[in-house]
């Protein structure tokens, strides 16, 4: 059966996008080879929303923390830059912020509960 999920985000930069995931979100990883870092994604939840057929098939990656201040200021004082203002959203309070080199994610806190830690 399904073991796992396999993110991929593409970048322009690769070695900086990956130097961020390594020194700045501190994810753990294992090099598969020359330098391709692959790594360790925090607990995942999976949600299908609906959508007009222009953007069918498009796939958006959110980092989703406990206290969402908090977790902005501690990434604020490693010099991450934050794309968005935080807003109060009916889900959850969600920002963006930027990848050196692969654009931007989400970040947020849920208000919903949550999926990740089910068995």
């Amino acid at each position: 059966m399904i073991t796992g999920a396999h993110t991929i985000i593409y970048a322009s930069d690769a070695e900086a996008a990956r130097a961020f995931f390594r020194e700045v979100l501190e994810f753990p990883y294992v090099d598969a080879g020359g330098g391709w870092l692959i790594f360790k994604s925090p607990p995942a939840e999976m949600a299908v929303h609906p959508t007009d057929p222009d953007t069918v098939g498009r796939a958006e990656l959110f980092l989703m923390c406990d206290d969402l201040a908090a977790t902005v200021a501690d990434l604020t004082a490693k010099g991450v830059e934050f794309t968005a203002e935080i807003t109060d959203q009916r889900w959850g309070l969600v920002t963006t912020l930027a990848v050196p080199g692969a654009g931007t994610v989400g970040l947020y806190q849920p208000k919903h509960d949550t999926a990740y830690d089910l068995d």
